[in-house]
């Protein structure tokens, strides 16, 4: 007893229905049938809808019951926005808020733009803020837009060293490239990516990997190379056309993982660096040490502090600080630059080379501690010697007793 008949999708596949059900349940058919404009015709087309898409549709508005799937879900969100069905709209995004993850984030934050879904795009945005790496890694990176990866570059809270940052871009470019029909040259890539690249942060990286990788990959003029070198090596810093703001995805609030149990004095410097090499149960962010300093008179220190892969000696992160000390047995805190990622279950070697008088050191030290947070939840840190050039920092007593990072 179908009044009306639908030809859906390219091959017009031919789907029946009943203009009274439509119109309750969709203001757009309420239209399109009653309205001043309203379509007589007993077959109406629907190129741009999939049938599986209008087939769900339709099975909602007739039993309110949902019917989608991973390879339906899109089609027929953007069916439901077409034909203003809400609920059926907000069901297909919690599905997608469900299955969304660091594998698909970027496939789904690309259909969330198309199709006008805001709520879904910051949800995206925020699990490629929390998963930057993983999400760089997979397929759908290399195959988003160009308006897309501006939305993403231009966040201040991915979670990523630059480098890494820019090697992914590198990867999305030569995508870019062999979509176009181009050769696969620096300079093809830099067209490709035109203005994107002043949202790559140079200065955030340190002078060896911006030697090794960016000033080497041809998408920099020479005048940029040049520019940004100085920029390492000279003081004042001179301006160069790239941001220096860091990038985080921290959340939570700060904490500090503390290895040891008492206090002693004295511990001096000769030029060589207090080290202690740690490794985490789960991924964390570390942003600085707390420092033990003068057993004395108030006293200045300066520091250059290190964060090391420790099979590899990658210099994962680094900063020349100074602090003044109060000529307490408190710690003081030295912060780098930007937060530096630290991947589960591997080996990374704090360092501290101090220059100032004698000051005070941990005694007692724990191999292991376990820091639990209400909001977090437990991150075990596991630390052991690190061999080399030691002042004498170890497992049981010396220098960096604080860690400070986030999760």
């Amino acid at each position: 007893m179908a009044d009306v008949h639908f030809l859906v999708g390219k091959d017009a596949q031919l789907i029946p229905a009943h203009r009274f059900i439509l119109c309750v349940g969709s203001a757009v058919f309420d239209a399109m049938f009653n309205g001043a404009m309203a379509a007589t015709e007993a077959r109406i087309e629907l190129p741009d809808v999939e049938p599986s898409a209008f087939l769900a549709l339709l099975k909602f508005l007739y039993s309110d019951e949902v019917a989608i799937g991973p390879d339906t879900v899109m089609t027929t969100l953007y069916t439901a926005k077409k034909y203003a069905v809400p609920a059926l709209e907000q069901a297909c995004v919690e599905f997608l808020k469900k299955n969304l993850n660091s594998d698909n984030a970027f496939m789904l934050l690309t259909q969330a733009r198309l199709f006008d879904e805001p709520q879904l795009a910051a949800i995206c945005l925020e699990t490629i803020d929390k998963s930057t790496t993983e999400a760089l890694a997979a397929e759908g990176f290399t195959d988003i837009d160009l308006e897309t990866l501006t939305a993403v570059l231009q966040r201040d809270t991915l979670g990523i060293r630059e480098v890494k940052l820019f090697k992914a871009v590198c990867r999305w470019a030569e995508a870019e490239c062999v979509r176009k029909g181009l050769e696969l040259t620096p300079a093809n890539q830099r067209e490709v990516l035109g203005d994107v690249l002043r949202l790559i942060r140079f200065p955030l990286m340190t002078v060896e990997e911006f030697a090794v990788e960016a000033a080497q990959s041809g998408l920099l003029g020479d005048r940029e190379v040049v520019s940004l070198f100085l920029n390492f090596t000279v003081e004042p810093k001179p301006s160069v056309s790239f941001s220096d703001v860091p990038r985080c995805c921290l959340t939570g609030k700060e904490q500090v993982v503390s290895r040891f149990v008492h206090i002693e004095h004295r511990w001096g410097y000769s030029g060589t660096s207090d080290r202690i090499r740690f490794a985490v149960n789960r991924r964390i962010f570390v942003v600085g040490f707390g420092l033990y300093g003068s057993i004395h008179n108030p006293s200045e220190y300066s520091v250059n502090m290190q964060i090391l892969q420790t099979e590899s000696g990658e210099v994962c992160g680094s900063n020349d600080g100074a602090f003044k000390a109060d000529g307490s047995a408190s710690t003081f805190r030295v912060m780098f630059k930007e937060p530096i990622e630290i991947q589960p279950n591997t080996n990374y070697t704090a360092s501290a080379t101090m220059k100032g008088p004698d000051s005070y050191y941990g005694s007692r030290g724990l191999r292991k501690v376990t820091h639990e947070s209400v909001t977090s939840g437990k991150v075990t840190f596991q630390f052991n010697y690190a061999a080399g050039n030691n002042n004498g920092t170890s497992v049981e007593d010396g220098q960096i007793p604080e860690i400070i990072f986030y999760t």
